[in-house]
């Protein structure tokens, strides 16, 4: 029981690793704001769904947060980034670039259904830890979501924004 917890374990480890390699290394474009995968949704309500329903600002920043070397932090947001375009739009692209690393991280159990077959797991592990891969992703997705929504808000009503 324990050697199959530990391979479950392990093979999550290696799966978020290499969705996050992926996710550095992927050109930029897949990352683009207009792509339907990004756009806000209905069931979004213009961030009503996130504020009202989730209570998403109690606890986002909560949430530990990645940050690789020389990448890209909400924390170093100044007075002067807030009118740059360039840098909103900065951070709205790795708003998406998180999505999408999260939404993979969350593929988790489609990769594990075809491990079963190779290392003969037991499907109680499988539905767990794909499940677990479901639960600890879905509350960064949000968030990114959400971000993304706040972000062309502030775009669409700002007039100040410099381009430079």
């Amino acid at each position: 029981m324990f050697k199959k917890i530990a391979l479950n374990f392990i093979l999550v480890l290696l799966w978020h690793l290499i969705i996050l390699f992926f996710s550095k290394k992927l050109d930029e474009s897949v990352f683009d704001s207009q792509k339907y995968i990004y756009l806000e949704k209905k069931w979004e309500q213009n961030g009503k769904f996130y504020t009202n329903i989730l209570k998403i600002k109690k606890w986002k920043d909560l949430l530990p947060q990645y940050i690789s070397k020389n990448g890209f932090s909400k924390k170093s947001i100044m007075l002067n980034s807030a009118r740059d375009k360039k840098y909103i739009d900065r951070f709205i692209l790795e708003t998406c670039r998180a999505e999408w690393n999260h939404l993979m991280c969350s593929m988790y159990g489609i990769v594990l259904f075809f491990i079963n077959f190779i290392i003969k797991n037991s499907w109680i592990y499988s539905v767990m830890f794909s499940f677990l891969a479901i639960i600890a992703n879905l509350p960064y997705l949000f968030i990114q979501r959400f971000n993304r929504i706040r972000l062309n808000k502030y775009i669409n009503n700002n007039k100040n924004i410099v381009t430079v």
